[in-house]
C-alpha cells in the first residue's frame, strides 16, 4: 500500500493522523525503501502510529489476564470514571459503537482497539456531551443570561483602518454571537453607513447590514438577537434606519411589547424565539412627538479622552432622536448608569446601560455586591477602552464575575480572551445563551466577586501524555515541539491561577508528562478551565500550540482527551492531550 492508501484506509475507521508524523514513520517501516508496505511492514506502521502504552495500562488493569474487557469489567470502568449513565447496558451498547472486531462484538467483548476508539470519541471527551445540546432552562428573564456580543461587529480587521464588510456579521452569527453593534452615521443619498467613525475604515450600507440579519441571524441558534445602534445620524436618516428596520426584518422585528408579558421583567430567550430587538435611545413619553436632544454615543468614561469629546459633545448638543426610531426600543432602551439604585427601589427591567470596560471595572471594585444586584434584574453591555486601536480585547471573565449580561468583545481578534468567550458559550447548543449561576440571577443576593468566601471545590488534574502535536514551523523540517501543558482557572479574582508540566524535549507525536497540577476553588459555578499547550523556547517566549477552553461545569471526571484548537477555533485534529480529572466539593451548591 502507498501512503495515500493507508491514509485512506485509516480514515474509513475514523482514525484521523498528523501527515508529517505519519509519513516520518511510514519511511521508517518502508525497509524495502520502495514507497509502498506490504504486509508485516503495514503491521508495524499501524501498531507504532496507534501505540498508547498508556492506555494499554489502563486497559490491562481492567480487563484482567485475557486482555479483553467483558461488559461488567467495562462497566466497572464507566463506574470509577463517575459516569452517570454506568449501567450494563450502556456497556453493551458502548461496546456494539465501538468495538471494531466483529467477532469479539457478538461476543460482547472490547479490545484495546475498541477502547482507544472509545476514549478518543466524543463520549470519552472531556467536554460533557450531555451539555453540548440545549439543556439549560430558556424561559427566565433575559437578564439572567450571559449573552455573546460582539463589539464594532462590522470590521473585519483594526479599528483605524480595517475593512467593513456585512461578512463580519455573518461570521459573528456563525460563532453564536447574539448582540451585535452596528455603528450608524449619515451616508450620501440618504442611505445611513456603517463604519468606524472619523476613522479610515471602510463604508457599508445600514440597509445591507439589516439584510445579513435578516438572512443569517437565526441560522445557528434560535433565540433573539439584539442590535446595538450606536446612532450617529441626522433626524431624517433615522427615520430611514427605522424603515430598514421594518420593511427588512418584518415579523423578526420586535416593535411592542409582548401580550403575555410580565412588565416587571424581561421576557425570556424562549419567548423571544426568531426575533430581533433594538437596543437604542428612548423618547421621554412627554416629549414623543417633535423628538428630543439626545445623544446615542456610548459613554465613554476614560479621562483622557474627555478633552477632545468637549468639541463633539457641543455638536452633538445639535442632535435629536426621531420617533420613529425611538419606538423600536420596546426591550432595550440605552441609558446612562448614573448611580446604582439601592435595591428596595423598583427595577427598570427595560433600561440597559452601556460602561467602558474601565467604568464596569470600578463598579466591580467599589460596589461588586450592588452591581451584581443591577445585573439580576436589568442589562449591562460593557465593551473595550476607545483607546484600543488595534481592536484588542479585555478579559471577559471580570464582567461575567459581576453579572454583565452583554460582555462585547472584537470578535476580529483572536487570543485567549475569544478563547474565553468560545469556552463560555461553548454549551447549551452553541446557542449564545448560558444561564447564569444562580448566586447571580437572585434578587436578594449576597454574592460579591471580589470577597467569594472559602474554598470549597478542590480540582485536580494530571497531564498524561499529548498526541500528534502540530509542529509550528513548516518551513523548518528539523522544527520538533517542546511541549509544555499549562493549566489556566478563569474566575473571580481569588480563583484565578494557572500552573504548567515541565517541557518534553522533542517530541510533539507522544509526549508523556504524569504531571498533577491542583486547584482550591471559591466559586466554581463560575470558573473556566483553560488548557494550553506551548512550545517551550528558552531565548524567547514560547510559541502557542493549540488550547480547549470549558466551563468546569461541564467538565466530566476521570480519564479524559482534550482535542486541541488552533488561534482561531479551528480543529488541531488529531492533536489531543490525555488527562485525568478529578472535582472535590467540600460543601455549598455544585
Amino acid at each position: 500500500m502507498s501512503f495515500k492508501e493507508i491514509k485512506s484506509l485509516l480514515r474509513m475507521v475514523n482514525v484521523d493522523m498528523n501527515d508529517m508524523y505519519a509519513y516520518r514513520l511510514f519511511k521508517e517501516c518502508d525497509h524495502s525503501n520502495n514507497e509502498r508496505l506490504e504486509g508485516t511492514e503495514i503491521e508495524e506502521f499501524l501498531r507504532r502510529l496507534l501505540k498508547r502504552p498508556e492506555l494499554e495500562e489502563i486497559f490491562h488493569r481492567y480487563s484482567g489476564e485475557d486482555r479483553v474487557l467483558s461488559a461488567p469489567e467495562l462497566l466497572e470502568f464507566l463506574e470509577d470514571q463517575g459516569e452517570a449513565s454506568a449501567t450494563l447496558a450502556h456497556a453493551q451498547q458502548l461496546i456494539q459503537t465501538y468495538e471494531l472486531n466483529e467477532t469479539a462484538k457478538q461476543h460482547e467483548l472490547m479490545t484495546l482497539d475498541g477502547f482507544m476508539m472509545y476514549l478518543l470519541s466524543p463520549e470519552g471527551d472531556a467536554l460533557n456531551p450531555a451539555h453540548t445540546c440545549t439543556f439549560q432552562d430558556m424561559d427566565q428573564p433575559l437578564a439572567h443570561y450571559f449573552i455573546s456580543s460582539s463589539h464594532n461587529t462590522y470590521l473585519t480587521d483594526s479599528q483605524i483602518g480595517g475593512l467593513s464588510s456585512t461578512e463580519a456579521y455573518v461570521r459573528a452569527f456563525a460563532q453564536g454571537c447574539r448582540c451585535v453593534e452596528l455603528d450608524c452615521w449619515e451616508g450620501p443619498g440618504g442611505e445611513p453607513v456603517i463604519y468606524h467613525g472619523h476613522t479610515l475604515t471602510s463604508k457599508i450600507l445600514f440597509r445591507d447590514v439589516v439584510q445579513a440579519v435578516r438572512d443569517h441571524a437565526f441560522t445557528l441558534s434560535p433565540y433573539p438577537v439584539i442590535l446595538s445602534l450606536e446612532n450617529h445620524c441626522g433626524l431624517e436618516q433615522q427615520a430611514v434606519m427605522a424603515c430598514h428596520l421594518r420593511t427588512i426584518l418584518g415579523d423578526m422585528l420586535v416593535t411592542q411589547p409582548l401580550d403575555s408579558q410580565n412588565p416587571e421583567e424581561l421576557p425570556s430567550p424562549e419567548q423571544l424565539k426568531g426575533r430581533v430587538l433594538v437596543k437604542g435611545k428612548k423618547l421621554p413619553a412627554a416629549r414623543n412627538e417633535d423628538g428630543r436632544i439626545l445623544s446615542d454615543r456610548e459613554e465613554d468614561e476614560d479621562e483622557e479622552e474627555e478633552e477632545e469629546r468637549v468639541e463633539a459633545e457641543q455638536k452633538r448638543q445639535a442632535k435629536q432622536i426621531a420617533p420613529e426610531l425611538s419606538a423600536l426600543a420596546v426591550y432595550c432602551c440605552a441609558t446612562r448608569l448614573q448611580t446604582l439604585r439601592p435595591a428596595p427601589a423598583p427595577p427598570q427591567p427595560f433600561q440597559v446601560s452601556s460602561l467602558s470596560e474601565r467604568k464596569a471595572k470600578k463598579l466591580i471594585r467599589e460596589a461588586g455586591n450592588s452591581f451584581v444586584s443591577h445585573n439580576t434584574r436589568q442589562l449591562t453591555r460593557v465593551y473595550p477602552l476607545g483607546l484600543r486601536m488595534n481592536s484588542a480585547n479585555y478579559s471577559p471573565q471580570e464582567m461575567w464575575n459581576a453579572g454583565c449580561q452583554l460582555v462585547a468583545l472584537n470578535f476580529q481578534t483572536p487570543g485567549y480572551e475569544m478563547d474565553l468567550n468560545a469556552g463560555r458559550f461553548l454549551i447549551n447548543g452553541q446557542c449564545g445563551y448560558i444561564l447564569k449561576p444562580a448566586c447571580l440571577r437572585q434578587p436578594h443576593t449576597d454574592f460579591d466577586p471580589e470577597s467569594p468566601g472559602p474554598p470549597r471545590t478542590t480540582l485536580t488534574i494530571q497531564v498524561l501524555t499529548a498526541q500528534q502535536l502540530p509542529k509550528l514551523n513548516a518551513e523548518k523540517p528539523s522544527s520538533i515541539v517542546d511541549p509544555l501543558v499549562r493549566v489556566e482557572i478563569h474566575g473571580v479574582p481569588m480563583d484565578c491561577a494557572r500552573k504548567e508540566t515541565n517541557y518534553v524535549l522533542n517530541n510533539g507525536f507522544n509526549p508523556h508528562w504524569g504531571q498533577t497540577l491542583q486547584f482550591q476553588l471559591r466559586a466554581p459555578e463560575l470558573v473556566l478551565v483553560r488548557f494550553v499547550v506551548e512550545d517551550y523556547d528558552t531565548t524567547s517566549p514560547n510559541d502557542f500550540v493549540g488550547q480547549f477552553t470549558l466551563p468546569l461545569s461541564s467538565l466530566k471526571q476521570g480519564y479524559r482527551h482534550i482535542h486541541l484548537l488552533s488561534k482561531d477555533g479551528a480543529s488541531l485534529s488529531p492533536a489531543t492531550i490525555f488527562v485525568h480529572i478529578r472535582v472535590q466539593h467540600s460543601r455549598g451548591p455544585d
